[in-house]
């Protein structure tokens, strides 16, 4: 029987037993509830994987592509005119961007990307061999949404918004397709009519290599398109889609005071993380 006497010192237990109780219960919901916070955010905003593929393990050893013995940690890019580029990774996966009837790449591609711009920057009729075509606009109506695995690349895109010949606009015409590979995240602007949203520069994440059309006018106009690259902030920059030297030189005279210019000797040059120049710099690959 208890006793009046023992009774206080009952319920002094009994808010201490409670008191470790409730530490108990919140040690196991805290971080539940915390993790499922986590997860709803992550579905609403998933992390960009261009944050984070550096720190990813290699998935294959060497492999031989276009002549050249290319590591896990490296990626072999070639220009081959206007705004098409062929990308090889470690893997075997090539592709090809912009592909279009005009130029072709030596090689039947796994991946084609393409936008809709104008008939050098896609094709009705593109080879049936190649596995995966991307169309950068979506002919159902609404942005075109990609989201591709193939073996150690990883593909996507960022919609924008085109000009139409009449001066209105086009919405999601043309596509930013993002390359994951080789640790290094390469991003072909496509033919960007237009400065880049808050939203599209999160959707885009951190690049390493832009490719730039720096025509001067069918995209943009020299200024708005550095406005682009001090945005992006990649550390290597790949003009395309100029005409002539004279339209070449005219955006190296503008952007020379930015950014330091470097002209490469050959059209195809081979990325690792390791071998980036550590600030923003320009590289002409001169084109077939």
């Amino acid at each position: 029987m208890i006793s009046p006497e023992s009774m206080p010192l009952n319920r002094a237990a009994n808010r201490l037993w409670l008191r470790y109780l409730c530490w108990a219960i919140a040690a196991v919901l805290v971080p539940l509830l915390l993790i499922g916070a986590f997860a709803a955010t992550a579905e609403a905003a998933p992390l960009n994987r261009c944050l984070a593929v550096a720190g990813l393990p290699p998935k294959v050893q060497r492999v031989t592509l276009g002549g050249t013995q290319l590591a896990s940690t490296e990626v072999r890019v070639n220009f081959l005119g206007h705004a098409t580029f062929l990308i090889e990774s470690a893997g075997g996966v090539r592709i090809v961007t912009d592909y279009n009837d005009y130029v072709r790449a030596p090689v039947v591609p796994e991946i084609a990307t393409m936008n809709r711009a104008h008939a050098s920057h896609y094709t009705d009729n593109p080879d049936p061999k190649i596995g995966q075509v991307l169309r950068g606009w979506n002919p159902d109506g609404g942005p075109a949404k990609w989201d591709l695995e193939l073996k150690d690349v990883h593909v996507r895109n960022v919609p924008t918004n085109i000009r139409d010949w009449n001066g209105g606009a086009i919405s999601y015409g043309n596509s930013i397709f993002i390359f994951e590979v080789a640790g290094l995240c390469i991003g072909h602007l496509g033919h960007l009519h237009h400065t880049l949203t808050p939203e599209q520069l999160t959707a885009i994440g951190q690049l390493d290599v832009v490719m730039v059309p720096v025509d001067g006018g069918y995209t943009m106009d020299i200024a708005g398109m550095i406005d682009v690259i001090k945005a992006l902030r990649a550390r290597l920059v790949l003009p395309m889609h100029y005409f002539n030297q004279h339209t070449l030189m005219r955006f190296l005279e503008r952007i020379k005071s930015d950014f330091p210019v470097e002209m490469a000797a050959s059209s195809d040059i081979v990325l690792s993380a390791k071998t980036l120049p550590a600030e923003t710099t320009v590289v002409v690959l001169p084109g077939r």
